[in-house]
This record gives C-alpha cells, structure tokens and sequence, in this order.
C-alpha cells in the first residue's frame, strides 16, 4: 500500500509506507520538545527493528493495535505496548508491529520530559512504562479526544495546545543541571565530568544525583551516549535544533531523533548563580 500524502500549512508528509505526519513545533517548546508526529502503519508491519541510544524521552499515545518492544533483548509477545514512554535508556531497544499500529508520538528533550511528568527521571529510565501505570488522568483524558478526532492535522494541534499548557503550568527545572546538560553537548560528549561539577562549585556525587533526578542517568552516561551517536557511520544525524523541525529520512513512529550538530542542540542557558 502507498503511503498517504497529508499537507497542511504546518504538516509534512515523510517518505515512508502509511501515513506519517509531523507538525512544526511552536517556538515555546524550543529546548523542551524535539517534534510532534503522527503515524498509521496502514498494514505495514516491523519486524526486528532496531534502534539504539538517543537522547529524547517519546510519549507514545495509541489508538491502534499494540507494539512489541523491549530493551536489549528481542521482545516476546509479553512485551506489548500501546499508550507508552520510556526514559533514557543507553543501550538499543528492539520492535515489532503486526501493521496496524496507529498513534501520535511526543518526542521530549530529557529536560522537557522532567517538567512535563513532573517526576524524578530515574523512575521511568531504562524501562518501558505504560500509560496506566503513570495514573495520569489528564493525558489519558487527551487520548480519549484523539481516538475521537479523525482528522491528523486537528490532532496534532490538540495534542500540543496541551503539552504548551502543561509545560507552562509546571515547575521549571534547574538551570544548572541545564547548563551541565548543554555543556555535555556543546563538547560532544569530550568534557570531563569533574570540570562540570567544579565549574557548578557542586561535588561529583551531587552532580550525579541531580542529572538521575533530572536527566534519568548520570553525566557520564550521557557523555558516553552523545560520542556514541556522534560514531554511527549510517546514521544521518539530526538535522534541526532541538524543538524545530524540517524533513528527513524515513522513521518509525519510535524512533528515537538522533542528536544534531551539537553546538546548536539548545537555547544558550546562562552560568549558574
């Protein structure tokens, strides 16, 4: 089946079988949200799809047939996944569909995942979580207009009218784990960790606390993560800054965005005080 065009003055179509969608993002969510995209398999099932670490935490919401995924390890028919997110995991994730997958995925900067969850980013990295067990009303409340929805273009507003509102009533994060974040990136990943904590006047062990309450892993492990991406002979890094949007190679509605250039990735954020 050919994949359906869809046009809208903020939709871009990408090649890839089905239907596949993606909104450009507002600039509030520049640093907080990668993209918004929109997906129908339309029969065209994954089998054995492989991704490896990213550094963007997807929120997954579902009104079609359910995902197999698992981290590290092929995944069985106990693996199954609708409505889901998954923190930063620093290894590769494995997938299959049976072609009648339909769903909107968030794609959020680690930063942008904490201030939207609200939760210690420990909780849900290197593991898959799934929507029931987040008990969280309002975003199950967001599904239930999208399963009723029909029009892409309408959900994809919907969903971030939402999220814009959501970030904006909830606690921003600190800004100095932000700038240690940027720091790790702006270096691709050559920067060493007891700098950052000496330049913060904070110790190393704090450092590391604050990133798995905030990030989801340590310093390190994100250093470790963005040389890997930055090594991948076939892999077409990102293409955009964080938060902003323009067309690309074929995806996966999982996929996990590949990091950019890396002095462009965030809004500049000030030293600390």
């Amino acid at each position: 089946m050919a994949r359906t065009a869809l046009f809208d003055s903020d939709l871009q179509d990408v090649d890839y079988h089905g239907t596949f969608v993606r909104r450009h993002c507002h600039p509030e969510l520049l640093g907080l949200v990668d993209q918004i995209v929109g997906y129908s398999e339309e029969g065209h099932a994954l089998r054995g799809h492989v991704e490896v670490a990213s550094l963007v935490v997807p929120l997954v919401i579902s009104f079609g047939d359910p995902f197999e995924i698992a981290l590290g390890r092929a995944p069985t028919s106990d693996d199954r996944y609708t409505s889901f997110t998954s923190g930063l995991y620093p290894g590769h994730v494995l997938i299959n569909s049976n072609g009648g997958a339909e769903c909107i995925q968030i794609d959020f900067t680690p930063l942008g995942a904490r201030r939207f969850f609200s939760l210690p980013m420990h909780e849900i990295s290197g593991r898959m979580v799934k929507l029931e067990e987040l008990d969280d009303g309002e975003i199950e409340a967001l599904r239930s207009q999208l399963v009723e929805q029909r029009n892409w273009g309408k959900r994809l507003g919907l969903v971030e009218q939402f999220v814009r509102r959501r970030l904006r009533r909830n606690a921003v994060g600190s800004a100095a784990v932000a700038w240690a974040y940027e720091r790790i990136l702006r270096s691709q990943g050559d920067i060493r960790i007891s700098r950052i904590a000496y330049a913060l006047d904070w110790s190393r062990k704090h450092l590391v606390a604050r990133f798995n309450k905030e990030v989801g892993v340590g310093p390190k492990a994100i250093a470790r993560m963005v040389r890997l991406i930055g090594r991948l002979p076939s892999r077409r890094l990102h293409d955009v800054r964080i938060g902003r949007n323009s067309p690309s190679s074929a995806a996966t509605p999982i996929r996990r965005i590949w990091c950019a250039s890396f002095t462009n990735l965030l809004p500049r954020v000030p030293w600390p005080s």
